[in-house]
């Protein structure tokens, strides 16, 4: 005879790696850490103002 398996606590379980899985994913594709963030931004506000140095004015 098999094994007796609550369907609702399978179907719990399912949804649950389900949802880690997804986690993981979103983790690496948008998670940055502070620093990484802060660089970033630094870099980008280096770069306005190098860009608004070469402006021409008439």
């Amino acid at each position: 005879m098999g094994e007796i398996v609550n369907l609702n606590r399978f179907r719990k379980q399912k949804a649950k790696e389900t949802r880690e899985r997804d986690a993981d994913a979103n983790r690496i594709r948008f998670g940055r850490s502070k620093a990484e963030k802060k660089l970033a931004e630094s870099e980008k506000a280096l770069a306005d103002k190098s860009l608004d140095g070469h402006k021409i004015d008439e």
